[in-house]
């Protein structure tokens, strides 16, 4: 078939069109998903703000085959064990005891010349926050290398 000179490809170009908006309509309904299975189920939605499930609360040093192999619990990990959920907007353990966060301090590497009034004042108030409270460490060095 022979076009002349002044003939366009019409057929042709409504193909390549519907082609065109068929694959990138495919590729954004694949990256929606891909997007939607990497969000974090809200399992713990009545966490604090500033609280993340893969917030890092302990880092063990544990030696292992001839060196030291770093073991990192989440906040997530955490509350699994502890059977933690949310009732009535507040994260509470199995015993139905309120779950509190406090984020602890001393990763100084200088530490200030107040630091055992401050390491006191800590102690302290996790001790009266125990009595009310499940309380959930979370460490200050998440990395567990000493601070230099």
């Amino acid at each position: 078939m022979r076009l002349r000179s002044g003939e366009k490809h019409k057929p042709m170009k409504f193909c390549f069109y519907l082609l065109l908006a068929a694959v990138l309509f495919g590729s954004a309904q694949m990256n929606s998903a891909q997007t939607k299975a990497k969000q974090p189920p809200a399992k713990y939605g009545c966490l604090p703000r500033d609280i993340r499930p893969d917030t890092v609360t302990e880092v063990k040093k544990v030696a292992w085959r001839g060196g030291i192999r770093l073991i990192k619990e989440t906040v997530g990990q955490r509350l699994d064990k502890m059977n933690a959920r949310c009732k009535a907007g507040k994260l509470v353990d199995q015993k139905e005891t309120e779950i509190r966060f406090h984020r602890l301090q001393g990763c100084w590497g200088n530490p200030p010349a107040d630091y055992l009034e401050i390491m006191e004042g800590e102690r302290k108030l996790l001790r009266d926050l125990r009595k009310k409270f499940t309380v959930i460490e979370i460490t200050c060095n998440p990395s567990g290398f000493d601070p230099a």
